[in-house]
């Protein structure tokens, strides 16, 4: 039997490098993407044992692209490798898709330790987040609910938010101008945002980019 095969998929060539190193002893590095385009179109050639999701890609954040994988890629494990502590991320990501949830700051030792967990089917939370998560879940076990932006009305938001014209979005997208700006005003007037300001903000809120 061979080494299990991991996609790693990070924006940031040095953490790139650097999971390679740390892996390439105990598995087989099938590849590395940049942006989340790029993964959604690997994947599903690679056919991965596990892909490690960085949730800040650009042109499609990890959340997004790791969501629409877990469909096309039942078999496969994520786990998500983020800077990101906010435990309502790890929380809609763990839920939904992801089996496993590592800060950047984590020793290489814990990326092994969780690979292996989640080959085994179980899953695994880095110590600090899995505590917040608890503490949350003690202070009000009641699921939350608001309204939710659909997955073409996250793309676009990601995409303007990160400072791309209406023209360049719509290429990236392959659809036209005037649908982007369709979604832009519709996702305004359905959360009440008035000015641009307001939809970076928003696009912050919903963990597309970072502050």
């Amino acid at each position: 039997m061979g080494r299990p095969r991991i996609l790693i998929s990070d924006d940031h060539n040095l953490v790139v490098e650097g999971f390679q190193k740390i892996l390439e002893p105990h598995f087989e590095v099938v590849g590395t993407v940049g942006d989340g385009h790029a993964l959604l179109s690997i994947a599903p050639k690679l056919k991965p044992d596990v892909i490690l999701v960085d949730i800040g890609m650009p042109l499609l954040n990890g959340l997004e692209a790791g969501q629409q994988l877990k469909s096309r890629l039942p078999g496969t494990k994520f786990i998500v490798i983020t800077m990101n502590e906010d435990p309502e991320v790890a929380a809609d990501a763990m839920r939904h898709w992801a089996s496993g949830y590592l800060l950047k700051k984590s020793a290489g030792s814990e990326l092994i330790k969780a690979i292996r967990e989640v080959l085994k089917g179980n899953s695994y939370v880095t110590p600090k987040v899995a505590q917040q998560l608890l503490d949350r879940f003690v202070r009000d076990p009641r699921p939350e609910y608001s309204a939710k932006l659909t997955s073409r009305q996250r793309e676009v938001l990601q995409l303007l938010a990160e400072g791309k014209s209406m023209k360049e979005a719509a290429d990236i997208l392959h659809i036209t101008p005037r649908t982007i700006a369709f979604h832009k005003y519709r996702i305004m007037e359905e959360f009440g945002l008035r000015t641009n300001s307001d939809l970076m903000v928003f696009a912050i809120r919903e963990h597309l980019i970072s502050a």
